[in-house]
């Protein structure tokens, strides 16, 4: 059985635990999960009882991530790390380009080389923040035609929104697996360590790198104790441990650089563990839309799947939103996205389809950069057509696009400032806007 076949097999028999922010827990053998207490003078099964925390120890109870592992051997039983060749992958602060207000597009990543894994595809368009600071955020891309072999990795920088457009993947973690399909969305804390296998021949997709605090499901306000992403639909996985003795490397990215150590044993030995801090998997077309029933287009935070908050209410340091399918129905009203111009930064990104502000160019595994204050919305093709329709019921079903929304300037690395996928005539959409006024 090939490694793809492994991988599928295993996928197909997950099983999960559901409810986002709850206090789960899990054992992969009766009694390994001790009760009572969280630090026994002697754990059960002679395993080995460590915290790992997501937060501060004193932050308020609802915002405190914290998880207790129970584990064949403690983290702490390592080599040195030393120093790794960071690749593609990039880190806030972005100061080798300056912040640039054109509206920048990209087409999709280029093939990668043979025996590209996860981690030696990732590749930075840019970023905000400092993640030193633990602000801001990074994008990147990823693409794959190899799976992690003995190999495992963890982001102490921040925690990582896995977006799959291409191909799916097995995501084996401390704390469990996850299938992360194309329209699904995997969310990686920080610190928990991981391996990517793919469930196809190649895999792309795009990363939230959030520095900043983590990522919650936005408050519902009016709109009542319903609507958006539903708790229950957050799936977190149940424990599954490795119980080998073989070299695994193990990469940690550590303030911007990538570093790497040789274990002599398999760190996914968690046997047991319960608490909050812990890795989910999120079906975007499960996303409940909320939208008009009258007139005039929403804005786009009606369709915030995730939100990192800020000090200041309702400026996020980086939002997840989601457009997915979803009925039309305002009357005297254009319906796609309005022209714009925004105080916070957009990346836009696409898994499937078609995006209804976007006539051509704008294809799955591609991004738009719209930041701060630059002006955006429908193409002249996409403007014309809208201008003239018959304002009918309108069902958009065959796009799923998404946006990463930041406080922040997005500044584009120099790999991707002068990427040769870069669409050097974006501009060119909004040409042909014709004069209408008529006095």
């Amino acid at each position: 059985m090939s490694g793809i076949e492994q991988a599928r097999k295993t996928a197909e028999g997950l099983v999960y635990s559901s409810g986002f922010g709850n206090e789960h827990s899990s054992e992969a053998v009766p009694g390994a999960l001790p009760h009572g207490r969280n630090s026994p003078q002697r754990a059960p099964l002679g395993l080995y009882a460590e915290q790992l925390s997501g937060s501060a120890f004193t932050e308020p109870r609802a915002d405190n991530r914290r998880s207790w592992l129970y584990r064949i051997r403690p983290s702490a039983a390592h080599p040195a790390f030393t120093r790794a060749d960071n690749g593609g992958l990039r880190t806030a602060p972005f100061t080798e380009t300056v912040p640039d207000p054109n509206r920048l597009r990209w087409n999709p990543l280029p093939d990668p080389a043979p025996g590209t894994d996860f981690v030696s595809g990732l590749w930075t368009l840019g970023g905000n923040g400092d993640a030193t600071q633990r602000t801001g955020m990074a994008v990147h891309l990823y693409h794959a035609n190899s799976s992690m072999t003995d190999r495992v990795f963890s982001d102490s920088d921040g925690e990582l929104l896995i977006v799959p457009e291409r191909g799916g993947l097995l995501l084996r973690t401390e704390l469990g697996l996850l299938r992360a399909e194309p329209g699904h969305v995997a969310l990686i804390p920080r610190g928990v360590r991981f391996r990517v296998e793919l469930l196809d021949e190649t895999a792309r997709g795009y990363v939230c790198e959030n520095y900043g605090r983590p990522f919650a499901l936005p408050d519902l306000g009016p709109i009542g104790a319903n609507g958006l992403a539903h708790a229950r639909d957050f799936l977190a996985p149940v424990a599954a441990y490795e119980n080998e003795d073989r070299p695994v490397e193990v990469v940690n990215k550590y303030c911007g650089n990538l570093w790497t150590a040789t274990y002599d044993h398999s760190p996914l030995d968690v046997v047991a563990w319960y608490g909050t801090h812990t890795p989910y998997v999120y079906d975007l077309r499960r996303f409940n839309v909320i939208g008009t029933i009258s007139y005039d287009h929403p804005d786009p935070s009606i369709f915030t799947v995730l939100t990192s908050p800020s000090d200041t209410p309702g400026l996020a340091g980086v939002d997840f939103v989601v457009f997915a399918p979803r009925w039309l129905v305002g009357e005297d009203t254009f319906r796609p996205p309005y022209f714009h111009r925004n105080v916070m930064s957009e990346y836009m990104g696409l898994i499937d389809g078609a995006y209804d502000a976007k006539a051509e160019g704008f294809v799955p595994g591609g991004g738009s950069l719209h930041n701060m204050m630059s002006a955006h919305g429908p193409d002249r093709e996409t403007f014309d057509r809208a201008s003239a329709a018959e304002l009918k019921p309108q069902k958009i079903e065959d796009g799923l696009a998404f946006m990463f929304e930041t406080r922040w300037p997005i500044v584009a690395t120099p790999q991707a400032a002068g990427a040769g996928h870069l669409q050097r005539g974006y501009d060119d959409v909004w040409q042909g806007l014709s004069r209408n006024f008529r006095p």
